[in-house]
């Protein structure tokens, strides 16, 4: 018993103090104006601080609980914002690429309604991995009008001609490709010449005569004269020249209108000249 009094000692000891203001409201009946007595005041007075330490105490505990549902709640706001956020990007992302192919493809229309011929919109599906003729794939072929020496346009300039073609869809040699050949005209002065394709970059200018009049900057277009694009159409621009004191032509780079390497949407031109033309012969390599 005395060992148990020892080990409980102090909670006993609590548990008194903490007890004797209610006992002493009990045995008052609870009426007010009892003025306290010396024990009251000291019972007050070593309680207080632990009646203050037990209210903080609460008090952080509830302040602890509610700031952590606060918080779980602000971090499941955050989770929807955020997840709003994402869908109302891509939905921008989805209009600004609607309205860039809108503004592509009425660039098409207004082309092809200006233009004396026919005209077959395709969308390019592909591109050739072989580099032996660059090259890309349209989703338009012989069932819809597309067939072998083509060429193929864009509202900026001439993109190729039709190489290759099957039902449903149809290959096309860009102007870029080291086969590829174009006869041209100096817009401004008339001067003919040829546009050669010479890989990925600019154009070669041959069969200029070195007495024509060539300037850098010129606009160069087709001549009509190789069979294939009808003339008038943009090719590009000469960036550069090379005049020599001794032979007879000149030579230059021609920058291309049309970025071949960014290619989505493009006209296939009828033949001008009421005949299929040779186009180069395709190479393998399928998309």
């Amino acid at each position: 018993m005395l060992s148990l009094l020892k080990r409980y000692r102090t909670l006993l000891i609590v548990g008194l103090l903490l007890l004797y203001p209610f006992g002493a409201f009990l045995t008052t009946g609870g009426k007010r104006g009892r003025t306290p007595n010396f024990v009251d005041r000291a019972v007050i007075g070593l309680t207080a601080p632990l009646q203050r330490g037990l209210i903080g105490l609460i008090d952080g505990v509830k302040a602890v609980v509610f700031g952590y549902i606060d918080l779980r709640e602000v971090r499941r706001e955050n989770e929807q914002l955020r997840s709003e956020n994402l869908q109302l990007r891509a939905s921008v992302q989805v209009l600004g690429e609607a309205r860039a192919e809108n503004e592509r493809l009425r660039g098409l229309l207004s082309y092809a309604e200006a233009a004396a011929g026919p005209e077959i919109a395709a969308r390019v599906i592909g591109v050739n991995p072989v580099a032996k003729l660059l090259s890309v794939r349209i989703n338009r072929g012989e069932t819809d009008g597309v067939f072998r020496g083509m060429s193929v346009v864009t509202p900026d300039g001439i993109v190729g001609q039709v190489v290759r073609t099957t039902g449903g869809w149809a290959d096309v040699a860009l102007v870029t490709d080291v086969q590829s050949r174009v006869g041209v005209r100096v817009q401004r002065s008339r001067a003919r010449g040829t546009a050669a394709g010479a890989g990925k970059g600019p154009l070669r200018l041959e069969n200029m005569l070195r007495t024509e009049d060539v300037q850098e900057g010129d606009s160069i277009i087709t001549s009509g004269t190789d069979g294939v694009y009808p003339p008038g159409l943009v090719v590009g621009k000469v960036t550069h020249l090379e005049k020599t004191e001794h032979g007879m032509f000149l030579g230059g780079d021609v920058e291309p209108a049309v970025d071949t390497t960014k290619l989505e949407e493009v006209l296939v031109v009828g033949n001008p000249f009421g005949s299929v033309a040779q186009a180069p012969a395709a190479s393998g390599g399928d998309r």
